[in-house]
């Protein structure tokens, strides 16, 4: 019994922590870059695009395929940073709860 009250326990102390995260995540900002800094994307915690930074030397007629690619790579970047963030994050967490692999809290 003493078990399952010090996993209940971990349960709600997570819990807490799960919600200081998700406020955390709202505050947080990635940036993605491509075409060596020419194009940057920048996301919030959840993903979502909060900016796109685009140089003037990309900003011609000619160039616009180009300047897609590079906006969609730059996009790429950043959620690859950010995914890599919050597992950094999780595992920091949850470091004494045994979890399934592959799940996720959020």
């Amino acid at each position: 019994m003493a078990d399952f009250l010090g996993l209940m326990k971990q349960a709600t102390e997570l819990k807490s922590k799960m919600e200081a995260m998700q406020a955390e995540l709202e505050r947080l900002e990635i940036e993605g870059v491509a075409g060596g800094g020419l194009v940057a994307v920048t996301v919030s915690g959840k993903g979502d695009v909060r900016g796109v930074h685009i140089d003037d030397s990309l900003l011609k007629p000619d160039q616009k395929e180009i300047l897609e690619d590079l906006i969609v790579a730059a996009h790429a970047d950043a959620r690859r940073k950010l995914e890599a963030t919050l597992q950094e994050k999780m595992q920091a967490l949850t470091g004494g709860l045994p979890l399934p692999p592959g799940l996720k809290l959020f």
